[in-house]
């Protein structure tokens, strides 16, 4: 793959990363007072339940020490996706890195482009020729066919 196709497909991963960055802060991230003027913004579905008793705490308790619990996880969520975003830009960086220097500014890369030009269309230009005599040789092919074929079915006797 050249580095131009490794450069899109970065900049893709780059977009992704983000959006599922943006999307899991949105979804996650707890609301927030706007203004004084606002009214309260409702409580999460966990915190508007019934306060819980003292066992439910208990198991509560045993098994946010046996596992990890939803919030340590919504809230390494977002140190982890800005660390693959970091990492994915750093990896954009490199491939920038490893373009070609462009030696000589605008002027030499013109000039080049014009002698790459000029190639082209002397290539261009033979494999023009090239194909005019293929034309005419197939032309000569099938005139050749056709005689022959005219020439078998005047051989052939009639029944």
């Amino acid at each position: 793959m050249d580095i131009i196709s490794q450069l899109q497909e970065q900049v893709n991963t780059i977009a992704a990363i983000a959006f599922n960055t943006f999307g899991t802060l949105q979804r996650d991230a707890p609301p927030v007072r706007l203004s004084p003027n606002y009214p309260e913004p409702p409580a999460p579905a966990a915190a508007a339940a019934a306060p819980p008793t003292a066992a439910a705490a208990t198991a509560t308790n045993a098994a946010a020490t046996t596992e990890e619990s939803p919030n340590n996880i919504i809230s390494e969520t977002p140190k982890l996706l800005s660390a693959e975003l970091v990492k994915a830009a750093k990896q954009f960086d490199a491939l920038v890195a490893a373009l070609p220097f462009s030696e000589g500014g605008e002027e030499a890369q013109m000039k080049k482009i014009a002698e790459l030009q000029a190639e082209n269309d002397l290539v261009g230009q033979e494999l023009q020729k090239q194909l005019e005599a293929a034309e005419k040789e197939l032309k000569q092919v099938q005139e050749l066919f056709n005689e022959a074929a005219d020439n078998c079915l005047n051989l052939k006797k009639p029944d």
